[in-house]
């Protein structure tokens, strides 16, 4: 640690910057750490998710949609993003049947897929997470529903499971690629 007086004011942020940067989470030589997952973490209902963010394009806050006539109810329309037509859907009525209620703090996440990205509600984001192996515990036997198809590992920190929700998958299952109503 750096004395103020012997120093610049030059010398003494210098010395900040770099014993703050020895304490950051996340700083470049522990992303690399073999063993550790990156993801994003938010809330769908009462789960606590994380998703790879390789799989993630962007977040967003809710834009304006426009409703697509003859759609599941489980899309709520598309939005124009930056001048591309991005289809909106309602993740929580997707998987669990029960309508996302909107409100200003809401986030889309910008799912990346094969023929243009889909962005899907999420009701709470949390922001990066990032789990090393020690981390990983066992799935719930109790996952219910369409979750059981999605989410495929566990981890656990501060006393939170956070399941690994896998929007790869999400984005190549059929029924969710035909937002089509039957």
């Amino acid at each position: 640690m750096l004395s103020d007086s012997m120093f610049s004011p030059f010398d003494v942020l210098r010395d900040y910057e770099v014993r703050s940067l020895n304490h950051v989470a996340g700083v470049p030589e522990q992303i690399d750490t073999p063993g550790l997952w990156r993801g994003i973490g938010y809330r769908i209902g009462n789960h606590q998710l994380a998703s790879s963010i390789t799989d993630i394009a962007e977040l967003l806050t809710v834009p304006p949609l426009t409703q697509v006539p003859g759609a599941q109810a489980w899309l709520l329309g598309v939005a124009n993003v930056r001048g591309t037509l991005l289809p909106v859907v309602d993740l929580k009525l997707f998987l669990e049947g029960d309508r996302t209620v909107l409100h200003e703090n809401m986030r889309a996440l910008v799912v990346k897929q094969p023929g243009g990205n889909v962005a899907v509600l999420i009701d709470e984001l949390y922001g990066q997470r990032n789990f090393v192996e020690g981390q990983r515990v066992m799935l719930e036997e109790s996952l219910e529903g369409r979750y059981v198809s999605f989410v495929t590992d566990a981890f656990q920190w501060a006393g939170t499971v956070w399941k690994v929700f896998n929007l790869g998958v999400l984005a190549r299952t059929m029924e969710f690629r035909q937002a089509a109503a039957i």
